[in-house]
């Protein structure tokens, strides 16, 4: 497991420009939504494309929720981590105070859909933020808003009760 030493000391890495097109790193080896080392997640891959993110995900077996459905807490998931990454481009860690995601139509199993994020405006330590999530032909199956705030490294180190 990451341990949060590790994860901090990666920050200056992630938390900076990155380049258009450029793979961004994941949040840590064993996030939900893009560790790459977490057997139950998501794996996301996430580029930055122009102010904002995008990524191509297809739901797989273990995200079932009706049959041949991803859960709706799965599409949830990846929207909010992918929400994570226009962090990196903003330059700071932020949490999620608000997700709201709108489920337009189902999100199918094996089908790759399309992900997009960016920030539609900062006002002092929130983050405003807007998705959607699109099929193979690009009709909107989903949308999403979400409120972030911007918080210090001790918002992570401080002991939890």
């Amino acid at each position: 497991m990451t341990d949060l030493p590790s994860m901090l000391a990666t920050w200056a890495e992630k938390f900076r420009p990155h380049r258009e097109g450029v793979d961004l790193p994941p949040h840590h080896e064993e996030c939900l939504g893009c560790g790459p080392d977490n057997p139950h997640g998501h794996h996301l891959q996430v580029r930055r494309h122009g102010d904002g993110v995008v990524a191509d995900h297809t739901f797989d077996n273990r995200h079932v929720g009706a049959p041949g459905i991803a859960h709706g807490g799965a599409v949830a998931t990846v929207i909010d981590d992918l929400y994570g990454f226009l962090l990196y481009l903003v330059g700071t860690p932020a949490v999620t105070r608000q997700l709201t995601v709108e489920y337009r139509a189902p999100v199918m199993i094996g089908i790759s859909y399309r992900l997009q994020a960016q920030v539609q405006r900062h006002e002092g330590r929130k983050l405003f933020l807007v998705a959607s999530i699109a099929g193979p032909d690009g009709s909107v199956v989903g949308t999403s808003t979400a409120v972030f705030v911007a918080v210090g490294i001790d918002h992570f180190t401080r002991e939890r009760q």
